[in-house]
This record gives structure tokens, sequence and C-alpha cells, in this order.
């Protein structure tokens, strides 16, 4: 198993260190779907929670477009990709967080397969928020347009072949045979994967898994 306690205190750190300057700061970590972004949001959560630091985690994936919408528009099978999520939605609600306030924001049921409506509330004294979520540092439009709102940017980099076991596992695990799960990783999720890391844009802290296996951390400046 990964450890991650280096990249939890180091985000942990550079967050803490923000609220010096800022109400309210925002981090935006960034990950291929399968790199372990939920684990490391909910350990960098609990890190600043036993510090005394409100802190709230929220998640691109409940800005899922429904399935009933993604059949409408022929995308159901490509779901996972940007253009199968609310973008302009979650721009507004980072935008909201941004300057401050209570903020009501949706969740993902991964089980049911789907968003629910007003399952989080980012309270007004919410003092760090973390956005995780493959495309929040996306060099594309309209998610471009996120980067301005953010004072702390990270990024999960997983090598493509362990991605794609991880997403594999994952499918199998929602109860899919190997030959399903091995189609749906392969054929949608890995070419997400890709196109997040070809278009991705600069972050301050990186955790690289190296081949084998270990993890790698880098912390730029100045970006």
């Amino acid at each position: 198993m990964l450890d991650i306690s280096a990249q939890v205190n180091a985000l942990a750190e550079q967050a803490v260190h923000r609220l010096a300057e800022r109400e309210r700061v925002l981090v935006a970590l960034a990950g291929a779907p399968g790199s372990g972004k939920s684990a490391l949001a909910a350990a960098v959560h609990r890190r600043l929670l036993a510090q005394r630091i409100a802190t709230e985690v929220v998640t691109l994936d409940g800005f899922h477009l429904d399935n009933t919408v993604l059949d409408a528009r022929g995308l159901r099978a490509r779901k996972g990709a940007p253009e199968t999520f609310d973008a302009e939605g979650f721009l507004h609600l980072v935008q909201r967080l941004r300057a401050g306030g209570e903020v009501v924001a949706p969740l993902y049921d991964r089980v049911r397969d789907l968003s629910v409506a007003g399952a989080l509330v980012v309270p007004a004294a919410c003092r760090v928020v973390i956005c995780e979520g493959s495309y929040v540092l996306l060099d594309e439009e309209p998610w471009r347009r996120l980067l301005p709102l953010w004072d702390l940017r990270a990024r999960l980099d997983v090598p493509l072949p362990e991605l794609r076991a991880r997403l594999i596992q994952r499918w199998l695990d929602l109860g899919l045979s190997r030959a399903a799960a091995t189609r749906r990783a392969e054929a949608n999720d890995l070419a997400n994967a890709r196109r997040m890391q070809e278009r991705a844009l600069p972050a301050e802290i990186v955790l690289a898994i190296r081949p084998d296996g270990a993890a790698h951390r880098r912390v730029r400046h100045g970006l």
C-alpha cells in the first residue's frame, strides 16, 4: 500500500501557510481516475480537522451529468470525460466558495451511479476547501477558468499501467466481470486519464508514483 503521509503533510502544511493571508483557502487536487485523489483528500481533511481547522472536501464527481442526459446526448459510453460534467456549474460553485459564506454542493453516489443534490454543506466558517477531481487543473475551456481561483494546486501522477490495474479492480468491485471491467477501463477511463495528463495545468505539489510503486513528492514554488 502506498504511503502518502509525506504528501498529506505537504498539502496540510501548505494550506495552513496560506491561511495567514486569507480567510478561506481553496485547494485544487487533480489526478486521473483511480489515482487516489479521494483517499488523499480524505487524509488531508482528517489532518486539518485534527489541527482544529474547519475543512471540507468538494468533489467534481458531484457534477456528473445524469445518465438520462448522457443518453440523450449520446455520451453514456464516455461518462467521466470532461464533456460529461456540468463544468459551468462546477465553476460557479468554486466562485461561490471563493466569495465566502455558506455553500451547498452535490455529492456523487458511485453505487447508484448518480449525483445527489444538496448533499454537502460547506459552512461559512470553513477555512480550507479541498476540491478534488480529474479536471480541476485541465487546460481546456471552460476548465482553465478555474486556475485563478485556486490558492494551492496539487496533482497525483500515476503511470498508466498502474492506473489500468486500479481501474479494472474498481469495476470488478462494482460487480462487473473481468472482461467487462477491462473493456470499461480501456475504452473510456484510460482515454480520460491520457487527456488529463496531456493537458494538465501546472501544480505546485506533485505526487509522482514511480514504476516500482514508490511515491516521490515534488514541491514547486512560484508557479
